[in-house]
C-alpha cells in the first residue's frame, strides 16, 4: 500500500512552482496526494515565499485563518501571523530550508533530507539545478569572457548535488527540470544534455561508485515505442506548456525517472491537452493600473500627459502617414481620448478586487482574499511610455507584438546596440507586447531588468507587466504571496515551473507510484 501524503523533497526549489503543483494534487477521495517534506532553495527571498507557503498548507483548505489573509492585504506583519499560530509556523521553518547545495555541507544535506523523510520508503524527489548558464541567453552573454572562465561556472555542474541525493537516498521516483537551451549547450566539448541524461541513469556509479540505483528515463509527452533501446531522444523530454493549458508559451526539458525495480511499465501519459489558452483569458480581470514616470516628477496627470503629447506629435510625422502605420495611429487617437486614470492608479501590495479570471477560476481564485497582491507597477522613462503605447496599439492593430523594423525612426532607441540590433535583426523584438488574444511569451527572470519584452496588451494601461499579472501567466493561484522586493519577486516568477503544469505531473506520479504499491492508503 501507499502511504499518502506521500512525501517530497524540492531541490533548487526557487518560490517553489513544482511543490504547488504536486502538494495541490488530490486523490478521488479529495485527501492530498503528496506533501512536501523539505523545500530547498538558497535565495533569502524566494526562501521566506516557500516558508509563507509552507505556513498556509498546515491547514485545511476551508480552514487557513484569517489571519493569513490580513497579512496578505498588508493588514498584520509576518512576525505577528506567525506568533499568532506557532507550532504551524515551527513546522514551516523546518520544511523550507535556506541552504546552498554545493556549498552546504553533504553530510548535512543528507542527514535533513532523512529527517525530513522520516524513514518513508515511497516518496519523490523534484527540481532542478539553477539553468542560468545552460541557456541560449546566458551563454551569449558568456562569450564575452574566456572559455575557461565559462566552464568553471559552477552552475554547469550543479546537477551533480542532484545525483549524490539520488545516489545517497535512491528515490523511487524523480522529476528534472531544466530549460530546453541544454540541448544545444555543451561542457568541455561534450553536449551537456547527453552527460546528464547518462549520470540520471546511474546517479552513483557516475560519482565514481561501483553500484547504486538505476533509473529509467520517461519524457512525460512522447510514449514510449516497441523499441525503447531507441527512445527516448533528447528533444523528446522537452514539453511545450501552452500545449498543456498554460497561458504561456514556455518550453522546459523535464525528465520523469523511475527506479529500475519498481515493477512498473512506461507510465500512463495524462498531461491536459489544451491549446492556445490566451493572456487576456487569465489577467483581463485584474485592476487596470497606470505605470508611473521615472526620472521626472510623477503623477496620475503628467502621467497622461506624456501619452497624449506623444499622440498629437505623432500626427505630424510623415512616418505615420505610410499606409502601415496610419490605422495604428488611428487607433492611438481613439484610445487616446478616452484615456483614463485607473482607479486603483499604480496598484499596491494588495488591490481590492472581486473579479475572478475567465479561465480555471477554481484554480486561481480564492474569494476569501477578496483582491489581487504583488499587483503594482513600476515606473518607466517617458521615451519608453510612448514606445509602449505605441508597440500595444500596433499589435491591437496587426495582432503581433511590433519589431525595431516596426517602429517608426523617432520613438528607435539611441543607444548603439539598438541602431546594431536592427541592422542585424539580432533582439529585434525588444518591445514586446504580450498579444491579447495568444498565450504570452516565456515569462524569465529578465523581467526583474526592465518591461520592455513584457508589455501589457492594453494600451490605455501604457505599461509592463506586474508581478501578480507574470503570476498567472505562470498559473499560481492569486493567494500565493511573493515576499521580498519587488525585483526579487519578478525573479522569483521568472524562475519558476508553472504550478498548474507540475500539478497534472504529479498526477502522472502518483499513478507510477500507485501501480508499483498498491492502493494509496491515507
Amino acid at each position: 500500500m501507499v502511504v499518502v501524503p506521500i512525501p517530497i523533497v524540492d531541490l533548487f526549489a526557487g518560490p517553489g512552482g513544482l511543490g504547488e503543483g504536486f502538494s495541490s494534487a488530490r486523490l478521488e477521495s479529495g485527501e492530498c496526494a503528496f506533501r512536501i517534506a523539505l523545500s530547498v532553495e538558497r535565495d533569502e527571498a524566494a526562501h521566506a515565499t516557500l516558508q509563507l507557503r509552507a505556513f498556509f498548507r498546515q491547514f485545511p483548505p476551508r480552514k487557513v485563518p484569517n489571519a493569513y489573509y490580513e497579512y496578505l492585504r498588508g493588514q498584520i506583519t509576518r512576525d505577528a501571523l506567525y506568533a499568532a499560530y506557532p507550532a504551524e509556523a515551527e513546522v514551516a521553518r523546518r520544511q523550507a530550508w535556506l541552504a546552498e547545495l554545493g556549498v552546504e555541507s553533504h553530510d548535512n544535506v543528507k542527514r535533513r533530507i532523512s529527517e525530513a523523510l522520516g524513514g518513508a520508503p515511497v516518496w519523490a524527489l523534484i527540481g532542478g539545478p539553477p539553468c542560468q548558464a545552460y541557456s541560449l541567453v546566458g551563454r551569449s552573454r558568456k562569450a564575452r569572457i574566456s572559455r575557461d572562465e565559462f566552464e568553471a561556472d559552477n552552475r554547469h555542474v550543479l546537477y551533480k548535488e542532484y545525483l549524490r541525493i539520488l545516489a545517497d537516498h535512491s528515490p523511487p521516483v524523480f522529476i528534472m527540470e531544466n530549460v530546453k537551451g541544454l540541448l544545444s549547450s555543451q561542457f568541455k566539448g561534450e553536449r551537456i544534455v547527453e552527460l546528464i541524461l547518462g549520470d540520471l541513469r546511474q546517479p552513483a556509479v557516475s560519482l565514481g561508485a561501483k553500484d547504486g540505483p538505476v533509473y529509467r528515463l520517461y519524457s512525460l509527452v512522447k510514449r514510449a515505442p516497441p523499441q525503447p533501446a531507441l527512445w527516448p531522444a533528447p528533444s523528446d523530454y522537452v514539453i511545450r506548456c501552452e500545449d498543456h493549458g498554460i497561458p504561456q508559451a514556455r518550453h522546459r526539458l523535464i525528465v520523469f525517472g523511475i527506479r529500475g525495480d519498481l515493477a512498473v511499465g512506461a507510465p500512463d501519459l495524462d498531461l491536459e491537452q489544451h491549446h492556445g489558452v490566451s493572456a487576456a483569458s487569465v489577467i483581463d480581470d485584474l485592476p487596470r493600473l497606470r505605470s508611473g514616470l521615472s526620472k521626472s516628477p510623477d503623477s496620475a496627470e503628467s502621467w497622461r500627459s506624456v501619452i497624449r503629447a506623444a499622440v498629437k506629435r505623432w500626427k505630424s510625422e510623415p512616418a505615420f502617414r505610410a499606409s502601415d502605420l496610419a490605422t495604428v495611429l488611428a487607433r492611438a487617437e481613439k484610445s487616446v481620448k478616452h484615456l483614463a486614470v485607473p482607479r486603483a492608479q499604480r496598484g499596491s501590495r494588495f488591490v481590492e478586487t472581486t473579479k475572478t479570471p475567465r479561465y480555471r477560476p477554481d484554480w486561481y481564485a480564492d474569494r476569501r482574499l477578496g483582491g489581487a497582491c504583488n499587483h503594482e507597477t513600476r515606473g518607466h522613462i517617458a521615451p519608453d511610455l510612448e514606445r509602449y503605447y505605441f508597440a500595444a496599439s500596433f499589435a491591437e492593430v496587426y495582432g503581433r507584438s511590433p519589431t525595431l523594423k516596426d517602429f517608426p525612426t523617432s520613438l528607435l532607441p539611441l543607444h548603439r546596440n539598438a541602431r546594431d540590433a536592427l541592422n542585424a535583426n539580432l533582439f529585434s523584438d525588444r518591445f514586446r507586447v504580450q498579444v491579447r488574444g495568444r498565450p504570452s511569451t516565456t515569462i524569465t527572470s529578465h523581467i526583474s531588468k526592465d518591461g520592455h519584452y513584457f508589455i501589457h496588451y492594453d494600451a490605455s494601461q501604457c505599461r509592463s507587466l506586474t508581478v501578480r499579472e507574470a503570476a498567472r501567466l505562470q498559473t499560481f493561484p492569486d493567494n500565493y504571496f511573493f515576499e521580498g522586493p519587488r525585483t526579487e519577486q519578478y525573479i522569483q516568477v521568472g524562475n519558476a515551473v508553472p504550478p498548474l503544469l507540475a500539478h497534472q505531473i504529479a498526477g502522472v506520479v502518483l499513478n507510477v507510484l500507485v501501480a508499483a504499491g498498491g492502493d494509496p492508503l491515507a
